[in-house]
């Protein structure tokens, strides 16, 4: 998994409601973004981060372990939660949690497909309908993409998370039964299949 650094700047919480949205509305407007780290060890920490840097951990497929700086205290961490404006796609909030390096967390990593599956050259079309995957894991051993090859992956066939391996160090913790690719039937592959059914 790649890391980002991002520094940040402890903040403390008005006790009014009005005053509670002012300071935030000046943060948003000054170029930063109200955050909090959780972790079962220590109470939560609001703290502000830029905006600019936050957006290469918020607008990218990619996954990262963050090594956030907060008053120059470093924490390990990870993106939990994350809120977005209706109408901009700004930054408006975002949860992080503290990684504590000898347990497991749960992740959900991109996949990656490779190879040319079976069906799409009969003429079938290859559908990725799981673009992550969850996995429970140290931080360490989680990786940066779930490549799964589909060359052997037939027409009409489906690919599920029960299906899959990437070893002893990564439990897959989505329903065994959810489907992560398919190889659908595509008009004209129905099409050669009729004409070679009636050629017989």
């Amino acid at each position: 998994m790649k890391s980002l650094k991002i520094a940040g700047t402890s903040r403390t919480i008005a006790e009014r409601s009005s005053e509670q949205a002012r300071s935030l509305r000046e943060v948003r407007e000054n170029g930063g973004v109200p955050c909090v780290l959780y972790g079962q060890a220590t109470e939560p920490i609001h703290f502000i981060a830029e905006h600019r840097i936050l957006e290469k951990l918020v607008f990218t497929p990619e996954i990262f372990e963050v090594k956030l700086e907060i008053d120059g205290k470093e924490y390990l961490a990870i993106m939990k939660d994350l809120q977005l404006h209706p109408v901009k796609d700004s930054i408006l909030h975002i949860d992080f949690y503290l990684v504590d390096p000898a347990k497991p967390i749960v992740v959900a990593v991109p996949v990656k497909l490779e190879g040319l599956a079976a069906g799409v050259r009969t003429g079938g079309k290859l559908v990725l309908q799981m673009r992550k995957i969850r996995v429970k894991a140290l931080i360490s051993d989680i990786p940066e993409k779930l490549t799964i090859d589909v060359t052997p992956l037939g027409l009409g066939k489906t690919m599920k998370v029960g299906e899959l391996n990437f070893g002893d160090k990564l439990e897959l913790t989505n329903a065994k039964e959810a489907v992560v690719c398919a190889v659908q039937l595509t008009r004209a592959a129905r099409g050669a299949a009729a004409a070679a059914a009636a050629g017989k």
